[in-house]
């Protein structure tokens, strides 16, 4: 019995996978007396769909029965249709193109003969068969291929889900992700889309003179951001490490080693909160660029953001969540302090930092956990910001100068030095990028690593560790320079029109099954 040409509601999945496993145990039985093989991998399909609907997109029916053209596929058999001596099915292969890399077979008693076609009609869908024959098209204009070989190369042992619905359970699609892609084409061109963006970035920066590096992902003191991180421990060193948290320290010490234009697409860990912007394993593209300030680095962020969408999905002009959004347009340059004024009614309080402490307590921030007044004025306007104004920022905004008590490895603007040379990119509501005018000042760091200690003694788990090796790199020199630090999960949402991270991430975090 087979679950496609006989419903029964009341066989549940595990009857059905008895029922495969009872067909499998069949093929290895023939398999023992010589006849065939269970899993055979001798079969290569020299064909896809995509490329053969849009090579015969335009071919009549009678064209192709007067040149006939032999062709061989291969793909998981998505839909049958039995119909006595001859038969439908569709195959989807790794291809897209316009009709999700699915091509039609035409299967036929005759062609097959009585023993084949009895057990074609006993396959299952989602099992992987291997077709050759020549193409043809139905009296509906569908192009298919009249099979003259059908091999079944790979026995599903699962079945799929209901094909008109596709798996409903959102948490089932992350954690199943092979199924996810094998049932949801815009699952297979989200990634595709990924992919091509990730492949573009790079293009763009070794086009641009970057050198793409790799830098350790075990660190023995984590650094380069604010952030809490995941701890293991070296059986052969025998100590202590820490998952990376950003590249940016060990980067900027290859400025200091001579190269002056490097990059990585890197994988960062940190150990917070799961939500649907943030995964604990992500992935950024961080660059840094001797002789550049952050100005330079907001022109180029620009730049590259661009290219990747063209090159991810083909347009600057988005929808995202049912509103527009335009890449096209320059963005806008803000500073903390202008945001506030062009987008909250706080006017020249924003000025007034006992204003801002008390607007801050209104809005639910707390003397205990925020240290509201330990803060300086800046200090207290970003916080207003982050409450009032992030998520305001819909179109494609560069927001300047963050103050210098949360900018550890930032350059201090040298007019004023409570704030750093610092931007951070803000589209939809959320932050997309983080970049700045690099601290080459050695002691200037060794101060802020400091402060940042007693920071962390204070109570705050993220903090940075005194970085002393990073410190001594600095003494030796490093070339003014800017830095930038992108995150490819979120700009993959953006690009691809997703709500969650987890649909832009093949295998994001989940809780252990049980």
């Amino acid at each position: 019995m087979s679950e496609h040409t006989t419903p029964n509601p009341a066989l549940d999945d595990n009857q059905l996978i008895a029922e495969r496993r009872e067909k499998l145990k069949g093929l290895r039985e023939a398999q023992a007396q010589g006849k065939g093989v269970a899993f055979p991998n001798d079969f290569q399909p020299a064909h896809h769909a995509a490329d053969l609907q849009a090579q015969y997109a335009d071919t009549t029916a009678e064209a192709l029965e007067a040149a006939p053209v032999t062709v061989s596929v291969a793909g998981r058999m998505m839909l049958k249709r039995v119909m006595g001596k001859a038969s439908f099915a569709t195959l989807q292969d790794g291809s897209l193109g316009t009709t999700g890399g699915r091509l039609q077979i035409y299967v036929t008693r005759d062609a097959l003969g009585e023993e084949l076609y009895a057990a074609f009609k006993h396959w299952d869908l989602g099992d992987i068969l291997g077709a050759e024959g020549t193409l043809m098209k139905t009296k509906t204009g569908e192009l298919s291929v009249k099979v003259t070989t059908l091999r079944l190369l790979t026995k599903s042992l699962r079945p799929m889900p209901d094909k008109f619905h596709g798996m409903a359970d959102l948490e089932q699609k992350v954690r199943q992700r092979y199924v996810d892609l094998m049932t949801d084409e815009a699952a297979r061109r989200r990634f595709i889309a990924r992919s091509k963006a990730v492949s573009g970035i790079r293009e763009f920066m070794v086009e641009h003179g970057f050198l793409e590096v790799e830098t350790p992902m075990l660190h023995p003191i984590p650094g380069g951001a604010n952030a809490k991180p995941f701890v293991t421990h070296h059986n052969a060193l025998d100590q202590e490490m820490y998952l990376r948290i950003a590249p940016e320290l060990y980067l900027k010490r290859l400025l200091v080693g001579g190269f002056e234009r490097v990059f990585e697409i890197n994988r960062n860990f940190r150990n917070e909160g799961v939500s649907v912007r943030h995964n604990p394993e992500f992935t950024m593209m961080e660059f840094y660029a001797a002789y550049w300030n952050y100005r330079d680095l907001m022109d180029f962020t620009e730049q590259l953001v661009r290219d990747a969408a063209m090159k991810a999905v083909g347009t600057l002009e988005l929808t995202y969540g049912g509103r527009a959004v335009d890449l096209s347009k320059p963005f806008q340059r803000l500073t903390i302090r202008e945001a506030i004024f062009q987008h909250t009614e706080a006017g020249a309080h924003v000025d007034d930092a006992a204003w801002l402490t008390s607007a801050l307590k209104k809005l639910g921030l707390s003397e205990e956990k925020d240290r509201l007044s330990t803060r300086t004025l800046a200090g207290l306007q970003v916080l207003y910001f982050e409450e009032l104004v992030e998520d305001k920022l819909w179109e494609p905004t560069f927001i300047m100068e963050h103050p210098t008590e949360i900018s550890p490895l930032a350059r201090a603007n040298d007019l004023r030095p409570e704030v750093t040379e610092r931007f951070e990119l803000y589209i939809t509501g959320r932050e997309f990028g983080n970049g700045f005018s690099e601290l080459n000042d050695a002691e200037d760091q060794a101060a802020r690593f400091n402060a940042q200690v007693s920071a962390k003694d204070a109570g705050d788990d993220e903090a940075m560790y005194f970085d002393h090796d990073f410190v001594r790199a600095l003494e030796y020199g490093m070339p003014p320079a800017g830095g930038c630090g992108i995150g490819i999960d979120r700009l993959m949402m953006l690009l691809t029109d997703s709500a969650s991270i987890r649909d832009v991430i093949l295998f994001p975090a989940l809780r252990r099954e049980h």
